[in-house]
């Protein structure tokens, strides 16, 4: 037995580090897509699987198992004259290489976590789909997220204006019965929490209209989430929310925007990271600095140096994570004068942080996303105001990066 695990040691000491980094290239499975098709790349082989243009409203999900493929697209005829958008929801099977319509007009959908079930909303009904039918779960639901066993939601109804004022945000936890049958549409819903009509971080304070964005922390015991004002105001000020699942523990941290990030947990600790401050990126690249925060502690870490401003992040691990990070400037109406941002590799546990890629000028290296399956870093090489741009690959450091894939608009790399 000694002799066998010596003879592999000495086995994975010659390989050459170029046939490692290809062998874990081939383990990644992406989704994207491009020129208004869907297509499909897993290791070095693209393969295009919709034959029709379409306009796409989502980003290709995966199933837990890595076997479908979510997507929603601009309905071909119109369901109603009444609606702007209307989309339709389409799933993919690898194996058998169709495609399966599960629902007219519907949005917002999100694969079980335990199973090749789909939940989605339509008209402010929350329904869930096996592949062949589809149920009602609940009404007035405005989003939702399911709980990490499969097994229930937690949803939210939006407030909504009254002769005496607006109503407040309600977070619900729905449980998913097993007949699903017989679902009575009202009564298995349970309030969790009723959201204060205006809440703040101290310096700024918000019109609290809805929750979105609910994401479970490792362990499952704490739940964020983002509030916004009304749509207008929601392009300067939200705020990122924390809560106990059991709902007696709520808490903002701080100010945030949409249409950078969103809120993410580390892997396996309760360190929830988020990029904070408020203002829209026209108003100027600066005050988005990347925070840390320690449930159930509340003990935050500010991760951006001065003079710099974030666009995005990824945890690659409980102690690491890599940031799209740009110079503090002005807004720019032109283009060529706007920064763009690079990849930096940011340790929880040193002050030193490290640059990781180097673009050309007036291009930037954005949406970064940790693969661990392939222990690879990825990201998107575009301009700020392009909706497509190349995916790249390359090691945690930054070193052997090479293009993956061309001219990408939305996409997803399918991680276990």
């Amino acid at each position: 037995m000694r002799k066998l695990l010596l003879l592999i040691c000495c086995f994975l000491l010659i390989i050459p580090p170029a046939v490692m980094g290809e062998t874990q290239e081939q383990q990644l499975t992406s989704a994207f897509i491009r020129n208004g098709f869907l297509w499909i790349k897993m290791g070095n082989k693209e393969e295009k699987i919709t034959s029709e243009p379409a306009v796409f409203y989502s980003t290709p999900e995966w199933s837990y198992d890595g076997q479908w493929l979510l997507y929603e697209k601009e309905a071909k005829e119109p369901i109603s004259p009444n609606l702007d958008n209307q989309t339709e929801i389409w799933v993919y099977n690898l194996k058998t290489q169709k495609h399966k319509r599960i629902f007219h007009d519907g949005g917002n959908a999100k694969w079980s976590p335990a199973e090749n079930m789909v939940a989605f909303t339509s008209g402010g009904v929350l329904n869930v789909s096996d592949l062949s039918h589809f149920y009602n779960v609940a009404l007035g639901v405005d989003d939702f997220n399911w709980y990490p066993d499969g097994k229930s939601f937690i949803a939210s109804s939006g407030a909504v204006p009254r002769p005496t004022g607006w109503t407040n945000p309600v977070l619900y936890k729905i449980p998913l019965p097993a007949d699903l049958e017989n679902i009575n549409l009202t009564e298995n819903a349970e309030t969790l929490y009723t959201i204060p009509t205006e809440i703040g971080n101290g310096k700024t304070k918000i019109m609290s209209i809805n929750a979105t964005t609910f994401k479970f922390s490792p362990d499952g015991k704490w739940i964020s989430f983002i509030v916004n004002p009304t749509a207008s105001l929601s392009m300067d000020s939200d705020m990122v929310c924390v809560i106990s699942a059991d709902g007696k523990n709520f808490e903002v941290l701080d100010e945030m925007i949409l249409h950078l990030d969103v809120p993410k947990w580390a892997p396996s600790k309760n360190l929830l990271g988020y990029i904070a401050g408020g203002g829209r990126i026209v108003m100027g690249f600066k005050n988005k600095k990347l925070k840390v925060t320690e449930l159930p502690a509340y003990k935050t870490m500010n991760l951006t140096p001065p003079n710099f401003a974030e666009m995005g992040f990824t945890w690659v691990d409980d102690q690491t994570l890599i940031a799209s990070r740009v110079d503090e400037s002005e807004w720019s109406n032109d283009p060529q004068k706007r920064p763009e941002p690079t990849l930096c590799l940011i340790s929880l546990n040193r002050p030193q942080q490290t640059r990781i890629t180097y673009p050309k000028t007036s291009i930037g290296d954005y949406n970064p996303l940790y693969v661990k399956s392939a222990n690879k870093i990825t990201w998107i090489r575009k301009k700020l105001a392009q909706s497509a741009g190349d995916i790249w690959i390359a090691d945690v450091n930054g070193k052997n990066a090479k293009l993956w894939a061309r001219g990408v608009e939305d996409y997803s790399f399918y991680v276990e």
